[in-house]
């Protein structure tokens, strides 16, 4: 009996190869719901799908909802810059009257002021005066890096931070729904715009201020929340797995779909 043969295996066929993963790379569009944050849609991807590089495009805060751009692989991940890029449309919902320290419903209370009478006259015209280029100081509870930290972790230590403006660009500014003490807008706006500081600007303009208490995002750039996937489906792992693999935007595909942008922004 030779060698090869006492061993038990077959060694004729060499090594085999190595299995690739289900999925590698590609675009993912979530209707995300009120509660989880963007980094738990993150996580719940990269558990469905069991692959380690996924990100997303623009964050939400656990309050918001609506959309948001997840990149799966590298080849995805490599583009997050170039979905960042675009513009973003919003519908928004503001308390009057009452103004907390995050700008949104998630601080703590820290005025509350009489709201003048007013009538949907007026609240547009104010809204008006908002459409165009502006300045905007990012707010004390936010992402923006100061020394490689966030702002937030600095203004939680009650440390504040003061950041220059930087210039944003609001597109149009509607009027949706006045009731007396909360307003309900509609946003499209430049990339970098902070839709709570908005609403505290607004509510400082009408001499009360305000706080954002809502916020859902239609649009981001060539997507739009009405071809997203519901992210309540996603908290299933085998569920979100199903769900997921047939609404994938290959890389090649959202490529071809920001070229289209970019080529209508050339011509106009």
């Amino acid at each position: 009996m030779t060698k090869e043969a006492s061993s038990g295996r077959d060694e004729s066929t060499g090594p085999q190869p190595v299995a690739k993963p289900a999925f590698e790379a590609g675009i993912f569009l979530v209707d995300k719901p009120v509660g989880p944050s963007s980094f738990r849609i993150v996580q719940m991807i990269r558990r469905a799908l069991s692959i380690k590089k996924v990100g997303h495009a623009g964050t939400l805060d656990p309050f918001a909802s609506g959309l948001l751009i997840i990149c799966v692989g590298r080849p995805a991940t490599r583009l997050i810059s170039q979905f960042m890029g675009g513009d973003k449309l919003y519908e928004a919902e503001l308390q009057l009257g009452v103004e907390t320290d995050t700008q949104d419903p998630e601080g703590e209370i820290i005025a509350r002021r009489e709201i003048p009478v007013l009538d949907q006259g007026q609240v547009a015209d104010c809204l008006a005066g908002f459409v165009g280029e502006q300045l905007q100081v990012p707010p004390q509870f936010s992402a923006l890096k100061h020394n490689g930290k966030p702002l937030y972790h600095y203004a939680r230590r009650g440390i504040k931070v003061e950041k220059a403006a930087r210039p944003v660009i609001i597109r149009e500014l509607t009027l949706l729904a006045f009731t007396g003490d909360t307003l309900r807008i509609r946003v499209r706006c430049s990339k970098g715009t902070y839709i709570r500081t908005l609403a505290a600007d607004i509510g400082n303009a009408l001499g009360c201020g305000a706080h954002l208490i809502a916020l859902r995002r239609l649009e981001s750039g060539c997507f739009t929340v009405a071809e997203a996937l519901d992210g309540d489906k996603l908290f299933d792992r085998e569920q979100a797995a199903r769900e997921l693999l047939p609404n994938a935007l290959s890389v090649a595909e959202a490529l071809d779909r920001l070229a289209v942008i970019d080529e209508g922004q050339k011509r106009a």
